[in-house]
C-alpha cells in the first residue's frame, strides 16, 4: 500500500466524521435546523396573520369609505332640499309682505282720497256758506234776516259736510 499524504487526510477525514457521529453534532446540526426551520415557519404565519389582518382593515376601510360617501351625499342632497324648501318659504313669505304691503298703501290712498274730498267739502260749505251770507245780508236787513242768514248758514253746512 502506498501511504501519502491524500491517504492520511482521507483517514483523518474518515476519524473526524466518525468522531463528530459518535458525539452527536449531527444532532445538535439537525435540532439547530429544526429550530431555524420552525423560527421561519413561524414567521411566515405570522406574516400570513399580519397580511390577512390587514387585509380585514383595508376592506372595513373601504367598506367604512363608501358608507361615508353615502351618507356624504345623503347629507347634500338633504341640504340642497332644506335649501330649496327655505327659498320657496321666503320667496312665499316675500309676495305676502309685498301683498301686505300694496294693501297698506292702497288703504293709505283711499284714506287720503276720503280725507281730501272732506277737505274740499268742507272748502265749498264754507265758501258756499259765505257766498249765501253776502247774498242773504245784501238782500235782507234787520234782525229777523240775522236770525235766518244763521240757521240758513247752519243748515247749509250741516247738508254739504255730511
Amino acid at each position: 500500500m502506498h501511504f501519502d499524504a491524500e491517504f492520511f487526510v482521507a483517514v483523518g477525514f474518515v476519524l473526524f466524521v466518525l468522531l463528530l457521529g459518535y458525539l452527536g453534532v449531527h444532532r445538535t446540526i439537525l435540532s439547530a435546523l429544526d429550530g431555524r426551520s420552525k423560527m421561519i415557519a413561524d414567521e411566515l404565519d405570522q406574516a400570513r396573520r399580519l397580511r390577512e389582518e390587514a387585509e380585514a382593515v383595508l376592506a372595513s376601510f373601504k367598506k367604512k369609505a363608501i358608507e361615508a360617501e353615502a351618507e356624504a351625499q345623503a347629507i347634500v342632497a338633504q341640504a340642497k332640499t332644506e335649501a330649496e324648501a327655505m327659498a320657496k318659504e321666503t320667496a312665499e313669505r316675500m309676495q305676502d309682505f309685498v301683498a301686505r304691503r300694496t294693501k297698506q298703501a292702497e288703504a293709505k290712498i283711499a284714506m287720503a282720497e276720503a280725507q281730501a274730498a272732506n277737505d274740499v267739502r268742507a272748502i265749498v260749505a264754507d265758501v258756499a256758506a259765505k257766498a249765501a251770507e253776502t247774498v242773504l245780508k245784501a238782500e235782507t236787513k234787520g234782525q229777523a234776516a240775522a236770525d235766518l242768514i244763521a240757521k240758513g248758514i247752519g243748515e247749509l253746512k250741516s247738508r254739504l259736510v255730511h
